[in-house]
Order: structure tokens, then C-alpha cells, then sequence
């Protein structure tokens, strides 16, 4: 069974950064941001001091960049994405911008930001969380469909003949 507290790590406009588990309410109109750090102490902070907060596959250690703990290289497609959903670009802000898949569903306006999935799936953050009030412009570049369902084949009906053959 999986965990109800993800990890995290939260990026603030101010380039600290710290990291921890937020809980599975996450973005779902709480007035603040509340994770557990990995001292255990819970830290609550406005959404307003909020960049983003990535979901991540594991925490930095000592040995890794702590300048990018997210270790979010490429922040814009190379090509077209293939899974369904809205391929946005957003600007934050501070002037980064920022692509990603969303989720073409109710929770585009509902709750307190936006969850996308980053452009490398293969880099430590599989998902990212950009709050309301962070995000200065925000553009639709394509809507990514599902791929359709093919239709059954029309039965044919069976078109009578016209020079029978009766043998007459």
C-alpha cells in the first residue's frame, strides 16, 4: 500500500529550497503550504513565497547539487509530447518559464494550483505543483488528444441483384 505523504521537494521565489513530504491534500485550497520536513517538524509556508513543489523519486544526498535538488534540466518540450492532456508553457513570476502536460479535467480551476508532468519523466521529479499565485501568463500550446477509439465497421447491406440468375 502506498503512503499518504509523497516526497517532495519545494522551491521558493526566494532559491531556497527545502525538502520533505507533503500530505495527499496538497493543493486543494488550503490558505498555506504544509509539509513534514525530514526532521520530522511539520513547516507551514504561504502560497505566495511558493515557486513550485516537485514530486520526486528520492531526496538529494551531500554527495548531489544542491543548487538543482530537483535535478530539472529540461524545462521545455523537444518535441511534441505523445500523452493526452494540455501541453502548457507558463510563465512564473520571477520570468522562468516552464513547460508540462495537465490533466484536461476539473482540476485546471479547482484548488489552489496546477499539477503537471514535467517534460523528463526520467529526471528525479515525475510531477510538478505550480500554485495560482505564482504563475504570471499561461498559454494552451495543443491540446493532446487520447487516441480515438476506432469505430466498429458498418455492416453493408446486401444490394439485390439486378440480372438475376434463375436459369430461365
Amino acid at each position: 500500500m502506498a503512503s499518504a505523504r509523497k516526497p517532495v521537494i519545494v522551491r521558493k521565489f526566494s532559491r531556497d529550497w527545502c525538502a520533505g513530504y507533503a500530505g495527499p491534500e496538497l493543493g486543494r485550497d488550503g490558505a498555506e503550504l504544509e509539509i513534514l520536513d525530514l526532521t520530522g517538524k511539520v513547516i507551514r509556508m504561504a502560497w505566495e513565497q511558493v515557486k513550485w513543489v516537485c514530486y520526486i523519486r528520492d531526496f538529494p544526498t551531500a554527495s548531489t547539487d544542491s543548487a538543482n535538488p530537483e535535478r530539472l534540466l529540461r524545462k521545455r518540450f523537444a518535441i511534441r509530447p505523445r500523452t493526452p492532456g494540455l501541453w502548457m508553457r507558463l510563465t512564473l513570476t520571477d520570468g522562468d518559464e516552464i513547460e508540462g502536460l495537465a490533466a484536461n479535467d476539473i482540476s485546471l480551476v479547482d484548488g489552489a494550483g496546477l499539477m503537471l508532468t514535467p517534460p523528463d519523466t526520467r529526471s528525479n521529479t515525475q510531477r510538478i505543483f505550480v500554485p495560482h499565485k505564482a504563475i504570471q501568463s499561461l498559454e494552451v500550446l495543443s491540446l493532446i488528444g487520447a487516441p480515438g477509439r476506432r469505430q466498429p465497421p458498418v455492416p453493408r447491406e446486401v444490394e439485390p441483384e439486378l440480372f438475376p440468375a434463375d436459369g430461365d
